[in-house]
């Protein structure tokens, strides 16, 4: 495969409307890669306004075998959208209208461009809810979203963007525009092909429209922080609350090297000195929620903990979950270089794994911070690098093959909500068995015969 010609930019070019294919160098660079730490500079970049675009698109460059590589926002953290290979950026950002919210049947149909956040503020002037909330919902898609099954705090009662997915048009590597699942909450017509788009990374197709589940807009919520002095309080803490029979809307946690950080950067003096915090919303009828927060605070006080803080209702509770927002980036703060890995573990294993990277602190002498969703045992253990260290690169791969390998002989996994991209095509093959990675390339290769779409990712 090789990237785009001259002539075959001609003709693309003839093929869809003018201002949809772009060439010039600097905005080219723009599209060059994500938040992670690989680019590529594409041959043109491609902002369809519609289906029809993106399906003209795919038909050329499958008849050509010229690579395209699907973008949603670009804010993802393993250059999922990087164009390895050079070809065409596929930009859905154009294509960003919510084409219908529909209280009576409880769904949204919406285009790939569309911002999580849009969509959430959208819906909930309706009553309606829209659960999943990756931290970065201000800006990244929907479709982005899709491709790569992303999460957040909230997935704990609520689930991931796969179990909002309903339908969804694809266009396939041929140019073949695909009508999938329906508007309805149950559907077993045939196989459940929808959601076998999600978390595709962009390899079996592009996402043109989706059609999602809602749900009733909770009207109470509340939050419940504590602060320990140890991350075993801390986890001791969260098999409470789950043994207690309470089921947080989210229930997220921080060690003492993040709490610091963001000390420093928000100036909060109740974090000085913590070693471990822990956030725990609730959400429902208002009478429910406060009579559960009674309870939930009266077992938190009886463990030891350093305090407790509460607040009710959507905007105090907003205004204390901010802390939370801040440590992604108090950690860039420090001036080190943060590798953001979003490892899973069974639930029981909590504890393991914090003495496991306090053990490959020590071990590596690379501060290693850990924070993210401990309800469902979604960790993000960020190896913190100084590269102007003698052999960081090599120290900190050597980190991370430590932690992949102990992660997998837990039965946990290499990611949680990132996708594999290419920050983790190399623990891939160890991730999975050689049956299932047989099977992915058989997948691959009946969607995408000619290997056009994002190739030099994990297949």
């Amino acid at each position: 495969m090789s990237s785009i010609s001259a002539p075959a930019l001609r003709r693309l070019r003839h093929l869809l409307p003018d201002g949809e294919l772009i060439t010039d160098p600097v905005t080219c660079q723009k599209y060059a890669g994500d938040k992670w730490f690989a680019e590529r500079v594409p041959d043109a970049v491609a902002l369809p306004r519609s289906t029809e675009s993106v399906s003209r698109l795919l038909a050329f460059a499958h008849r050509h075998h010229l690579p395209v590589t699907a973008r949603g926002a670009g804010h993802g953290y393993v250059g999922g959208c990087v164009p390895q290979k050079g070809g065409i950026v596929l930009s859905l950002e154009r294509m960003n209208r919510i084409k219908e919210i529909h209280a009576g049947d409880f769904v949204a149909v919406v285009e790939p461009g569309v911002h999580t956040q849009k969509l959430q503020e959208a819906v909930e002037k309706k009553g309606l809810y829209y659960p999943p909330d990756p931290a970065s919902r201000k800006d990244c898609s929907i479709g982005g979203n899709i491709a790569s099954n992303a999460g957040g705090p909230r997935c704990l009662k609520y689930g991931v963007t796969r179990d909002y997915v309903l339908g969804l048009e694809v266009v396939r590597a041929n140019g073949d525009v695909l009508r999938l699942g329906s508007r309805t909450h149950k559907n077993k017509t045939g196989f459940d092909l929808a959601r076998f788009f999600v978390g595709s990374e962009g390899m079996l197709g592009v996402i043109t429209e989706a059609t999602l589940k809602l749900l009733p807009l909770p009207p109470y919520r509340a939050l419940l922080v504590v602060g320990f002095q140890t991350m075993r309080q801390a986890a001791h803490a969260i098999r409470r609350i789950f043994g207690a029979g309470f089921l947080p809307c989210a229930l997220e946690v921080a060690d003492q090297f993040t709490l610091e950080a963001a000390r420093r950067r928000t100036g909060s003096r109740r974090l000085s000195g913590c070693g471990a915090l822990i956030f725990v919303e609730l959400d429902g009828r208002m009478r429910a929620v406060k009579a559960d927060l009674t309870d939930l605070r009266r077992l938190l006080t009886s463990l030891p903990h350093l305090f407790v803080q509460h607040a009710m209702g959507d905007h105090a509770c907003e205004q204390l979950w901010q802390l939370r927002r801040e440590f992604s980036y108090a950690l860039r703060d420090t001036g080190l270089t943060k590798l953001n890995e979003d490892i899973v573990v069974p639930r029981g294993r909590l504890e393991d794994l914090f003495r496991f990277t306090a053990r490959l602190q020590k071990q590596s002498g690379f501060p290693v911070a850990c924070f993210g969703h401990a309800g469902d045992g979604n960790i993000h253990v960020n190896i913190m690098v100084d590269f102007n260290q003698p052999n960081a690169h090599s120290r900190s791969q050597k980190v991370l093959d430590q932690l992949f390998e102990q992660i997998l002989v837990w039965g946990g996994v290499i990611t949680g909500e990132h996708g594999v991209g290419l920050a983790k095509k190399k623990w891939f093959p160890q991730a999975v068995s050689s049956e299932v990675l047989r099977l992915h390339h058989d997948i691959k290769s009946a969607m995408d015969p000619n290997g056009i779409l994002n190739p030099g990712k994990f297949l």
